[in-house]
């Protein structure tokens, strides 16, 4: 069974840490996936930075840029992360846009995901309809579960079909806005929240964006299986480095 789905069975609310790779270092990411399972993280997405990324507010843009500037590839993640079995067991997700993956060659890049361990890929910009007709099968071939996003207004009939379509969970996005934009939960989260939750979908669903503390987290998870860390570590990481990530870990439970 692929590690999200043991993840995903487990009896308690988890938490997943987005971080870009290379950021703040060129060779710190081998160093953060270990300090985050040793710190009780349930999960972690591995974001490899491109260039263009539309999702992405300025704290995970930035990242992006210095962790380029830095030198970090595709090729390069890869080669960081071959040995990373040997250490980290909980599951790891490569985020990223289709562009770099598009480039590499989208078998090869599957390829060399199954045999590093990683378990699942986002692409918030593959559409699902072009996922099914053409990259499907390889995803499947490879083991690798690929996680659809939804928003605020994504359809009810194209929820469904996200949910048929998904093997692990789904990224439930809290906004319409950027990562990164947003200080706490509003009524209309909250009655998209109960939305989600009155759908009873077959797959569990992890919230993201505007999660940054215990109490953003412990709101996003009410009616959730789990949520999603990223610009408020990526900021923690800025302030203070690589070496207290247990630390910031502490502040959201």
């Amino acid at each position: 069974m692929n590690r999200i789905n043991q993840k995903m069975q487990e009896d308690k609310k988890l938490l997943s840490i987005y971080f870009t790779a290379g950021y703040p270092a060129l060779n710190d990411t081998v160093k953060i996936i270990q300090d985050l399972e040793k710190s009780g993280v349930d999960m972690i997405e591995i974001g490899l930075p491109f260039s263009d990324p539309l999702a992405d507010g300025p704290t995970i843009q930035e990242s992006s840029t210095t962790a380029l500037k830095n030198g970090m590839t595709t090729e390069r993640l890869f080669e960081q992360l071959k040995d990373i079995r040997k250490s980290v067991s909980i599951p790891l997700i490569v985020m990223g846009y289709f562009n770099p993956m598009l480039q590499y060659g989208v078998e090869a890049f599957c390829k060399k995901c199954n045999e590093i361990g990683i378990d699942g890929i986002i692409m918030p910009d593959l559409p699902i309809d072009v996922y099914q007709e053409d990259y499907q099968e390889i995803f499947q071939k490879y083991g690798l579960i690929n996680v659809f996003l939804i928003t605020p207004q994504t359809s009810d009939e194209r929820i469904q079909q996200i949910d048929t379509a998904s093997e692990g969970f789904i990224y439930m996005v809290s906004s319409a806005s950027v990562t990164g934009s947003k200080s706490g939960f509003g009524n209309e989260q909250e009655t998209y929240f109960k939305r989600i939750s009155n759908m009873k979908l077959k797959n569990p669903q992890v919230v993201g964006f505007g999660i940054k503390d215990a109490e953003t987290f412990q709101q996003a998870t009410k009616m959730a299986k789990g949520a999603i860390i990223g610009s408020a570590f990526i900021k923690y990481l800025t302030a203070n480095g690589v070496n207290s990530i247990a630390d910031f870990i502490k502040t959201i439970r």
